[in-house]
């Protein structure tokens, strides 16, 4: 999965309200370093930064890193913009005052080595944030849609459930061996366009995920059928009948050292 495909710059204009949400509850200051794992094109580095922080951010998609660099850059914020991956970070161990991911180490393949790492990099005394989706309401099941008609289409198996990264119990597992604490509050975001049609037509352009799962769609003819299914979902779910806006509800782990 190469997150560089597409534009994902335009999916993370979406989410900087939940970046903002995670920057304000770690409350970085200045001469403090922020490590953001999974950073895509910047969102919460970029925040951290703008208070005085020393942000790196990390991700494996070398085109997004330049993208966050250049905004750095052009905003003479003190960020700095590494590839890697969550189970292997470029950062020394305790460099990380605050250690977080906003929907970006939920994609990690083996989430116990994301985790140890992440708890590598954080300093003795320092604070950790993990946003994740709640998989519910009507993006999760557009996103389950997807996954069942691309996994159709290849003639394989329907994709296997995420590590569940929104449940403190299942989070705590992963965090409670290096020593730390976990507690989580569930926020919301609104995902708004001018139609229910825009919104998917958007995303099938610029998603790095919906870019990926092109080929096989098309390749099965089945690209028309699963937009169908996603206007009836969307319409069905649509908050604003002039426009379209839906809500997604997230949470963000907060871990620290245990008392």
């Amino acid at each position: 999965m190469d997150w560089g495909e597409g534009r994902y710059e335009a999916v993370a204009e979406q989410l900087l309200p939940a970046a903002a949400v995670v920057v304000d509850i770690a409350d970085p200051v200045p001469g403090e370093t922020v490590v953001d794992v999974g950073c895509g094109t910047g969102n919460a580095a970029l925040l951290a930064a703008e208070r005085g922080a020393h942000a790196i951010g990390i991700d494996p998609a070398e085109r997004l890193l330049e993208v966050a660099a250049a905004d750095a850059a052009e905003r003479d914020l003190d960020a700095e913009f590494v590839v890697g991956e969550a189970a292997s970070l470029p950062v020394e161990s305790g460099e990380g005052d605050v250690v977080l991911s906003v929907f970006g180490v939920i994609f990690a393949p083996d989430p116990k080595e994301a985790a140890a790492e992440m708890s590598r990099v954080l300093a003795p005394s320092g604070r950790m944030l993990i946003a994740a989706w709640i998989p519910d309401g009507p993006i999760s099941r557009a996103v389950r849609l997807s996954g069942q008609m691309v996994a159709e289409a290849l003639g394989q198996p329907p994709p296997p459930q995420r590590f569940a990264w929104h449940e403190r119990g299942a989070v705590a597992e992963l965090f409670q061996p290096h020593g730390l604490d976990v507690s989580v509050q569930e926020h919301r975001i609104a995902i708004t366009s001018s139609s229910p049609e825009e919104f998917i037509d958007r995303e099938a352009q610029n998603h790095p995920l919906a870019v990926a799962a092109r080929p096989a769609l098309e390749g099965a003819g089945k690209t028309e059928e699963l937009r169908r299914r996603l206007v009836e979902l969307y319409e069905e779910a649509n908050e604003d009948p002039a426009a379209f806006r839906v809500t997604s509800r997230y949470a963000v782990a907060i871990i620290e050292p245990a008392a």
